[in-house]
């Protein structure tokens, strides 16, 4: 972060000084008060169960220069009427200082599937080229954009940030925090379909990143997506699209797919005659998609299409619990995507878990609940439980009452014995893998994040056997 007094702070949030206005923030901008550090700015957030407020003496002690608080605390501060709108003013002044000051290029990443992944890539690509800021794990909303922003320094070349929505209005908020110079848009697909309350609020939603741009800003967009190809139609500068149709800026032609799940394509851009081969070090043909978004941006930001090629060949799975593959010294092979679960993303790891699996080995699903789906919750969940017995796979684990839908497409779809199970939750579901799983399965671990499955995953990629 840039350094910034106490006076500064408070003229970006419109707070009122409660500390000497020379005190200098040098550090970083913490949430957390186990993280504070000397010259730390500790953002004393209200929460549902622990309120930031009890914590400032915490980061005082570890040397927090000032807090930023809802109201008077023990300590040097700036008091504001909203402590989370605060932040995102802060972070909006900090990046309007940076822009002014130095070539850093903002891309916002958002779809409903594939973002942290998309995000990760990138950084990978762009981090040779220049210093490059990427969130931590999700931090896609409210508070950890801003945080994530606040990161950024003279020296930041590129800073990429992931942006959720739950619900309209959301990305409005957070690109008029950072507006993007490239905005990508992913896909339209069903997560969090209960919030929004119907796939084309959905697509309204994502379209606000669009409009959200930057002035000469860039709208990246799928190609393959309608929806989201759509969205062009509200872009306010140059559209670049990315996808496997020729009509596509940059795609992949000649997909393929190896024993280890990997996907290979040749990558071709237009206004360029040579293709230039990828192999995926990520599991899952999905990644194609994920790989191309990064490719278009990237390439927009002014990198040569043959390094972009190789930065794609080498990037890597970053962030944990999604398509994790670990392979066990027992002969078991564990596929961890337990951190989020939509039935197009459901669909893609258990189409990676059968191409890993082959005909030599037995391939088994442990799936649990995918969250906020609304209304036609039931019915996608049966549907799974139906692609699973179409893909053969040999053995399913169903976790949870609100998995139910998996259990009953598959044993509706398939005169199915033993080869479906349901588990009232993750200990169960560990007791019986622990009993069931032989050297040589291929497992897949595959829920939404609050459904808990992310810990069997972690248990299950740890464990070790004799």
């Amino acid at each position: 972060m840039i350094e910034l007094t106490a006076a500064e702070v408070a003229a970006a949030t419109g707070g009122r000084l409660a500390a000497d206005p020379d005190v200098r923030v040098t550090g970083s901008v913490v949430v957390d008060s186990r993280l504070a550090r000397t010259g730390s700015l500790f953002v004393a957030l209200p929460g549902e169960h622990v309120d930031g407020h009890d914590f400032v003496p915490v980061a005082v002690d570890k040397g927090a220069a000032l807090v930023l608080a809802a109201r008077d605390v023990d300590a040097p501060a700036v008091v504001v009427e909203d402590v989370q709108t605060a932040l995102g003013a802060l972070a909006r002044e900090v990046l309007r200082r940076l822009r002014a000051a130095g070539d850093l290029q903002v891309v916002g990443i958002t779809g409903s599937v594939g973002k942290t992944t998309t995000k990760d890539l990138l950084g990978q690509l762009l981090t040779p080229h220049g210093r490059t800021v990427v969130p931590r794990g999700s931090f896609n909303n409210e508070i950890g954009l801003p945080l994530t922003v606040l990161e950024a320094d003279p020296s930041t070349r590129y800073l990429v940030l992931e942006m959720g929505a739950s619900g309209l209005g959301h990305l409005t908020y957070l690109t008029r925090i950072a507006p993007p110079d490239v905005s990508v848009v992913l896909a339209v697909g069903s997560a969090h379909l209960g919030e929004f309350g119907g796939i084309e609020a959905v697509a309204t939603a994502k379209a606000e990143i669009v409009t959200g741009l930057a002035p000469g800003g860039t709208a990246v967009l799928n190609a393959d997506d309608l929806r989201v190809v759509a969205m062009a139609g509200v872009a306010p500068g140059p559209v670049v699209t990315f996808g496997t149709i020729p009509a596509a800026d940059v795609r992949a032609e000649n997909i393929g797919m190896d024993r280890a799940g990997c996907a290979s394509f040749d990558l071709r851009v237009r206004g360029t005659e040579e293709t230039f081969p990828v192999q995926l070090r990520l599991v899952g043909e999905h990644h194609v998609a994920n790989a191309l978004a990064a490719a278009a941006a990237a390439v927009r930001l002014g990198l040569d299409p043959r390094l972009v090629a190789a930065g794609l060949a080498e990037a890597t799975a970053i962030s944990p619990h999604r398509m994790a593959v670990t392979q066990r010294a027992d002969g078991i092979t564990v596929i961890d995507d337990s951190y989020n679960a939509n039935p197009d993303s459901m669909r893609a790891a258990l189409k990676a878990l059968a191409v890993m699996a082959g005909r030599e080995r037995r391939s088994v699903a442990v799936l649990g609940e995918m969250r906020e789906l609304g209304p036609d919750s039931r019915a996608a969940h049966d549907e799974i439980g139906r692609l699973v017995v179409r893909l053969n796979i040999k053995l399913l684990v169903v976790v949870g009452d609100g998995a139910g839908g998996i259990h009953d497409g598959a044993t509706q779809e398939g005169s199915w014995g033993d080869e479906t199970r349901f588990v009232p939750d993750v200990e169960a579901a560990s007791a019986l893998l622990r009993d069931e799983l032989q050297p040589g399965d291929v497992v897949l671990v595959k829920s939404s994040n609050g459904s808990g499955l992310w810990r069997l995953g972690d248990e299950l990629a740890g464990e070790v056997r004799a």
